[in-house]
């Protein structure tokens, strides 16, 4: 697959097809100050994008995204982005069901090659985790399993995590599952990533003794 040689510059570095990096930040310029650069890139190169953002920071979102010279009705026009809320995706239904999300990813990597994409950029924001819907607390089990399906599509994914929300354990277990992380305002290999089989399987075996 050719795509599948191409590298991506993300945070000062680049990666290749199949990336799912964590990116831990500490205020929303922080985050735009990488992933705006991310997301133009991709537009200008003619990759497709998708973005799962709060609904109450879409307007915000798009200003930003404007101030940063992407011509988003140009882009929505010709099919290479697409801004959904978190109703859309992770909390449809008013739930968190991990497989219906990443059976819905596949669909978006699938649908996204048949349109003629060579690339897909999915940047995620995290923050639905921690409403009191059902299904949320398995988010370390979704992260995890991410990493089945990722590398099977030519794709980089960014799941953003705001480190003053969210606590201490839960960013060292979101940590734990992705290839790549993005800290202070640089990504790097994660040597603490855990391979899906093993850390489910950790993660299996805490539910099992809470009972």
């Amino acid at each position: 697959m050719a795509e599948a040689k191409r590298t991506i510059e993300l945070a000062r570095s680049t990666v290749a097809c199949g990336c799912h990096a964590c990116a831990f930040f500490h205020t929303r310029d922080e985050e735009y100050q990488i992933l705006l650069p991310f997301v133009k890139d991709g537009l200008e190169t003619g990759d497709k994008t998708f973005q799962f953002v709060d609904k109450a920071h879409r307007a915000e979102r798009l200003a930003r995204l404007r101030e940063s010279g992407i011509d988003i009705a140009d882009a929505e026009q010709n099919g290479q982005f697409d801004m959904l809320s978190w109703e859309d995706g992770y909390l449809r239904d008013g739930r968190f069901d991990q497989q219906a999300m990443l059976a819905l990813l596949e669909d978006l990597f699938s649908a996204a090659k048949k349109q003629g994409f060579g690339l897909t950029r999915l940047w995620a924001n995290m923050e639905w985790a921690l409403s009191e819907l059902p299904g949320v607390h398995d988010i370390v089990e979704y992260e995890s399993r991410l990493n089945y399906i990722l590398p099977n599509y030519d794709q980089v994914t960014v799941c953003t995590y705001d480190l003053t929300r969210f606590s201490a354990a839960v960013t060292m277990d979101i940590l734990r599952t992705h290839p790549q992380v993005i800290i202070g305002g640089i990504l790097r290999e994660n040597p603490y990533y855990v391979p899906p089989d093993e850390l489910l399987n950790e993660v299996r075996g805490r539910g099992a003794s809470a009972h």
